[in-house]
Parts: structure tokens; C-alpha cells; sequence
């Protein structure tokens, strides 16, 4: 029993570091585009598309708008199929459970990285597919690693946020590819090399996930995983509970259609819209954005763009800041009467609300046209996005039922569309869009103080009017 529990201890523990490692060096990777944007410019991608112009003393430059605009199209269209498809992907793993998400992620993410490899300057739409299954491919890694969480009980919030943390510093691999680019690497040899990598999910998934789910809360000797003294591989059936706890709340015993309908869940998804928004917009013009701020220097361009990977990195150590802010409370006695859900939603109204702050600040910083000033632009964006995401992710196991995750992320296609009209509509001046997305960005400082309203003077109101209000 003692070597059971010591052999059950160190599989969970090799669990989360390899899903830390996974989650670090490759599932985020597609939100380094301004990276990779940099190479596959110096390699000829989409160089048809500049044409010579005369400027305004005479002299012949080189107008490349539509090459900018081309590879930001790229980056929109792979944004777009990552929240479209998450309603496919959610049911895929809710009915098939890790192993049939994973393996299908997997394809994806390896078909992504051969098409990347392959692809050349004559070749160039092959990034369109390419990016989309990174994209795609990357998020069901993060999804089925989410689960780990329910391994570590009081702690499950921090390790949720960590593992959205590790997710965005994988971004910083398009600044690694980069650097080895500079050093005399091909691209075809480093995405054949990411490629190969694959087999390292597919041993993961056989030997450290579970072949459904991952319950929570997690039953007494519960195991999974490959067996060694019987040479089988331990797969636990239990009832599918990932994140959600089974006791009862304000949201408890509410029909998927009700959560829906609430008005609390419509504050939430214009919260995480707006800012997933600013961030995507963020990403795909960065290159072009820092060409105009430079004059089109390239080594400045370089410098800048090698800067915002670098900060990139920092995503995995600013997430967890969150989680704890989550999980402060955990430990700690509960009022008379105060479920464990209540306590966790209490908890996350300071965390929804830092990062609306935090949200807006990058946004102001992003719209003053100082190039300097992109430095805090770069720690700012980071810092939010990692609050954003794991805060959301751990925030959604509380507050509501598990389907409603997917339809909340789905509901970002909304989103998504209107950044296919802006950049299809170059006639928009950049300088306007930022301003009105500052104003929209206030929007999201609604939700924390809804919420704040909801599990502080719920309580203490009766009970049927609050219903009434707020559903």
C-alpha cells in the first residue's frame, strides 16, 4: 500500500511537470506570430505582394502594406478557427474523453508544423492551414492538461492559471526558431525537428493522462496511467466532474439554458470578449505597428520584436500570482453557511477586476504612438493576457456548469469577426480603432462589479427579487 501511494505520488507530480513542459515549449506557439512574421519576411514570403512607390521627395520605395496585411490575415484567420472550433473540440473531448482530444490534437499540431516546414515563398498560403492547426492543435493540449489541477485539491486554481501561464510564454518558441534562423538554421529543419517532437505528447498520453477524465473531487486511490508490475494501462471511468464541484451555490441546480440566458454569464463574455479582442489585435499588427514607429528599420524592428518574445517568457511566472490571489482563501475558515463555491467566487471579484485595470493601462500604453514606451507596452500585455487566461479558465470551473465553458469561448466568433472587418477595411485609421477600443475596454470593468454585487449582498437580500434581477 505504501509503495502504491509513493509510485501514485510521483506519477501525479511527473504529470504536472510534463504537462508544465508541454504546455511551455508548445501549445501556445501560434501567439509568437510577430516572430515568425520576421523570418518568413527575410525567407520571401508573400514578396509579390510589395510593389515599388514613389515618395513624397521623389525617391523609389518598396510598399509592402499588403504583405503586412497579408500575414496579419494569417494570424486572424488562425485566431478565428482556435474560439470557432472550441465548441467541436469541447464535445470531441466531453464525449471521448483525453486519449481521442489528445490524439486528435496532436494530428493537428504535427500537421501544422509539416505544412510550416514544407511551405516556401512560392508556397506561401500554406500558412493559412498551418497556422490554424497550430492554433487549434495547441489549445486541445491545453485543454486536456487543465485537468492536472484536479490532482492537487486546495491548489487546483494555481496550477489551472500556472498551466495558462506556461501556455502563453510558449509563445517565445517563434523567437527561439528566430535566433536559430540567424544562426544558419533552415525553417524546414526546425519545424521538421518540431515535428519529431510530437512522439513526446503521444507517450504522454498513453502513460500520464487517463484515458477519460481526471475527476474532482478526486476519489481515495484513485490511479491512471501505465502499471508497470502488470504491464497494463490504468485508465479510471469515473464520472466526468473535471473542474466543477458538486456542491451546492448560486449556481447550482440551474439548467444549461439558465446559465445561458443570465445575465451574469452575458456580463462575463463581453468581459473576456473585449480583452481577448485587444489582445488578438495586439498580436497580428505588432509587426506592422513597429515598422511605422521605426520608419521600417529593420534592426529596430528586430530589437523590439526580440523584446516582446523575451517578455513572453514571463507569462509562466505572472500566472501563478493569480491563482494565488484565487486561492487565498483556501484554508481558511468559511462564514456560517458559505459554501466552498461562494468562498471561491468571493475571491475571484479582485481578480476579475485587476485584470480589466491591467487590460486597459496596455491598451492605453499601446495607443500612444512612443516607441520606448512598447517596452511597458510588452510587460503589461503579458501580465494581463496571463491573468486573463488562467484567471478565466479557474474563475469558469467555479462559477458556472462545464458546457457553458465552451459556449462562452465560442461566443468570442463574434468577436473574431470584427477583427476580419478591420483588417479587411484598411481604410479605418489605426489611431481611431485603438482609441475606440480603449472606451470599449471600460465595458469589461463591469463584470468584477457585478459579481461583487452578486456574492456580497446576495446574502443578505431576499432571496426571490435577487433571482429575478439577476437571471
Amino acid at each position: 500500500m505504501l509503495c502504491l501511494r509513493s509510485c501514485s505520488n510521483v506519477r501525479r507530480w511527473l504529470t504536472f511537470a510534463t504537462g508544465l513542459i508541454e504546455c511551455l515549449c508548445f501549445a501556445g506557439a501560434v501567439f509568437g506570430w510577430a516572430s515568425l512574421v520576421f523570418v518568413l519576411k527575410s525567407e520571401g514570403y508573400f514578396s509579390s505582394l510589395c510593389v515599388n512607390s514613389t515618395g513624397i521627395n521623389g525617391t523609389h520605395t518598396l510598399d509592402c502594406r499588403e504583405q503586412d496585411e497579408q500575414f496579419s490575415l494569417v494570424f486572424t484567420i488562425a485566431s478565428f478557427m482556435n474560439n470557432f472550433l472550441t465548441l467541436p473540440n469541447g464535445f470531441l473531448f466531453d464525449r471521448f474523453g483525453t486519449t481521442v482530444a489528445r490524439l486528435f490534437g496532436i494530428f493537428l499540431y504535427t500537421m501544422g508544423t509539416l505544412s510550416v516546414a514544407f511551405s516556401s515563398a512560392v508556397l506561401s498560403n500554406l500558412l493559412f492551414p498551418a497556422m490554424a492547426f497550430l492554433a487549434v492543435g495547441g489549445i486541445l493540449l491545453l485543454m486536456t492538461n487543465m485537468q492536472v489541477g484536479n490532482l492537487f485539491g486546495a491548489r487546483r486554481s494555481t496550477i489551472i492559471t500556472l498551466y495558462n501561464g506556461a501556455f502563453d510564454s510558449s509563445s517565445a518558441l517563434f523567437l527561439i526558431v528566430k535566433l536559430l534562423h540567424e544562426a544558419g538554421f533552415s525553417v524546414r529543419a526546425l519545424f521538421l525537428f518540431l515535428s519529431a517532437c510530437s512522439v513526446i505528447h503521444l507517450l504522454r498520453t498513453f502513460f500520464l493522462l487517463p484515458r477519460k477524465f481526471i475527476p474532482y473531487p478526486l476519489p481515495e486511490q484513485y490511479t491512471y496511467g501505465y502499471d508497470s508490475s502488470n504491464l497494463l494501462l490504468l485508465r479510471n471511468d469515473l464520472f466526468f466532474v473535471v473542474l466543477i464541484p458538486s456542491s451546492l451555490s448560486l449556481f447550482a441546480e440551474r439548467s444549461f439554458r439558465e446559465c445561458l440566458l443570465s445575465r451574469f454569464f452575458f456580463w462575463h463574455l463581453v468581459w473576456l470578449s473585449v480583452m481577448q479582442l485587444r489582445h488578438y489585435l495586439f498580436i497580428g499588427t505588432l509587426n506592422p505597428m513597429l515598422q511605422r514607429l521605426t520608419a521600417g528599420e529593420p534592426s529596430l524592428v528586430s530589437q523590439y520584436i526580440n523584446a516582446f518574445a523575451v517578455t513572453q517568457l514571463c507569462g509562466v511566472l505572472c500566472a501563478p500570482w493569480n491563482g494565488l490571489i484565487m486561492d487565498r482563501h483556501k484554508g481558511r475558515p468559511r462564514a456560517q453557511g458559505e459554501t466552498e463555491q461562494e468562498a471561491d467566487l468571493r475571491a475571484s471579484v479582485l481578480s476579475l477586476a485587476l485584470t480589466a485595470f491591467q487590460c486597459l493601462m496596455f491598451s492605453l500604453c499601446a495607443t500612444i504612438p512612443s516607441l520606448p514606451l512598447q517596452y511597458a507596452t510588452f510587460i503589461l500585455q503579458v501580465l494581463n493576457r496571463s491573468f486573463l487566461y488562467g484567471g478565466n479558465a479557474a474563475f469558469i470551473s467555479v462559477a458556472f456548469e462545464m458546457q457553458v465553458l465552451l459556449v462562452l469561448l465560442l461566443g468570442l466568433f463574434l468577436v473574431l469577426l470584427l477583427i476580419l472587418v478591420l483588417h479587411l477595411v484598411p481604410l479605418l485609421d489605426p489611431l481611431l480603432v485603438l482609441l475606440v477600443l480603449v472606451l470599449v475596454l471600460l465595458v469589461s470593468l463591469l463584470d468584477p462589479l457585478i459579481l461583487l454585487v452578486l456574492v456580497h449582498l446576495v446574502p443578505l437580500l431576499d432571496p426571490l427579487p435577487v433571482l429575478v434581477l439577476l437571471v
